[in-house]
């Protein structure tokens, strides 16, 4: 899925692909959030069910046995075995989040049907014979608490389930099934008792180990290319809102053969209630700021510069009568940095059209950069006459041979996005706001 866009809102964030990042404290905000939306749970809770189901079957019920006594047969004993399940319908459920827990999964309107063997001992005689249960109306409701691990991974674990059966119905075939029907109510509560016990011991079971190794599969780092990692791991515990679930991560870019403490400040992202998609990623200005750091320290990025290249930038002297060395007499400028902090004292308006292409990978961001042509307009110089038109051509020089082909290189390669195993995204969306893009997209989950 491609999308294009025009991208001059996007220019602050690249321009920090070009800087190495202002100094400052270690950030405390997110470098990129995930929110699973109402859709996107809606998705995972019907794939859930279908985990779920099949966890049903596996369902080991256990032997159970009682005494009776009915006039004039007298007393005996019953002993019901080899309970299996045959048949688990789990027609709707529900997955909301749960405000400052996690997320509550509701399951309704469900069958279960059992089969298995029934004996009847009465003084030295014995008989035996089948027996087919029905559970309907069973539902199942379960929290979900959401927290995070000293690697930054996501937890979760169960520590609310109840289970309710409407209805049981025991169909008891054999020599002495009428005898068992005499008292069928009793062994159907004595089945209520046993199998919502059973189900709510394996839905935390299936959470505990199932669901937990799979949230383990969501990375805490992630490969860029040969040089720069991203590190994914969780700042705090996922929040659950009234209408979604967001993940905080740190999003910071760094050195994979060299990592460095990085300062810098993550902007607080304000992300927009937007809910057609099953989840959005908002990457925020400090991880591209984090990126410029990684690759300016590794010598990309740069763009030399000659004294001469400096001095035609200046008239011999300014309406004052000053020489330029007066003002630069030591000129030796090394990559771009230097000269935009020569540049701090020229005020200029400049402007540029630029358009991006992104499309999505299943699980990475790629994208490509159309070049435009950067226009310089001199509003003010303390640094007297000014050659706006040559400054002008060395930007653009520098844009066209240095930055757009070294951005367009990176952008091929992929921006990972953190995501668990076997999900890909489809259906991109953009949208670009003050200091952080946003990402929308649909979820497919594919069975191993």
């Amino acid at each position: 899925m491609e999308t294009s866009v025009n991208a001059e809102a996007l220019l602050p964030i690249l321009l920090g692909l070009l800087l190495a990042v202002t100094p400052g404290t270690l950030s405390a905000n997110p470098g990129l959030v995930a929110r699973i939306t109402g859709k996107g749970l809606e998705y995972a809770a019907k794939e859930g069910l279908l985990a779920l189901q099949r966890d049903l079957h596996k369902i080991t019920l256990p032997d159970f046995t009682g005494d009776f006594k009915i006039r004039p047969i007298g007393r005996g004993h019953y002993d019901f075995h080899s309970l299996e399940i045959h048949s688990c319908e789990l027609p709707h459920s529900t997955l909301k989040p749960l405000p400052g827990q996690g997320l509550s999964l509701s399951i309704s309107d469900s069958s279960i049907g059992v089969q298995g063997r029934w004996k009847v001992r009465k003084s030295f005689a014995k008989l035996q014979g089948s027996f087919d249960l029905l559970v309907q109306g069973l539902t199942i409701s379960v929290d979900l608490l959401l927290g995070t691990d000293p690697s930054g991974r996501p937890t979760v674990t169960a520590p609310r389930c109840s289970s309710r059966i409407y209805d049981v119905d025991v169909d008891i075939s054999g020599g002495l099934g009428w005898l068992l029907n005499l008292f069928h109510n009793q062994i159907e509560s004595r089945f209520r008792k046993v199998l919502e016990d059973k189900i709510c011991e394996m839905v935390q079971k299936s959470v505990a180990s199932d669901l937990q190794p799979y949230l383990q599969t969501l990375p805490v780092t992630a490969k860029i290319d040969s040089l720069a990692g991203i590190d994914y791991s969780l700042v705090e515990a996922p929040q659950a809102t009234a209408q979604a679930l967001d993940m905080m991560f740190k999003g910071e870019i760094f050195n994979l053969h060299n990592r460095s403490e990085v300062a810098a400040h993550a902007p607080v992202m304000s992300l927009p209630e937007d809910h057609e998609k099953m989840v959005y990623f908002a990457i925020s200005s400090y991880v591209f700021n984090t990126a410029s750091h990684v690759y300016y320290q590794a010598g990309y990025l740069s763009f030399f510069i000659t004294d001469d290249m400096v001095l035609n930038l200046l008239s011999s002297e300014d309406a004052s009568g000053n020489s330029v060395e007066t003002y630069y007499s030591n000129s030796h400028l090394k990559n771009l940095n230097d000269l935009l902090k020569f540049l701090e004292n020229v005020l200029a308006n400049e402007g540029t059209n630029i358009s991006a292409m992104l499309t999505l990978d299943t699980n990475k961001v790629t994208g490509f950069l159309n070049p435009g042509k950067l226009q310089v307009e001199l509003k003010e110089s303390n640094v007297g006459m000014f050659n706006v038109e040559l400054l002008e051509a060395l930007l653009n020089y520098y844009l066209l041979n240095t930055l757009y082909p070294q951005v367009n290189d990176k952008l091929a390669k992929g921006f990972p996005l953190p995501l668990l195993s076997r999900v890909q995204l489809y259906d991109l969306a953009l949208q670009i706001h003050k200091d952080f893009l946003y990402l929308g997209a649909n979820v497919q989950y594919t069975r191993v």
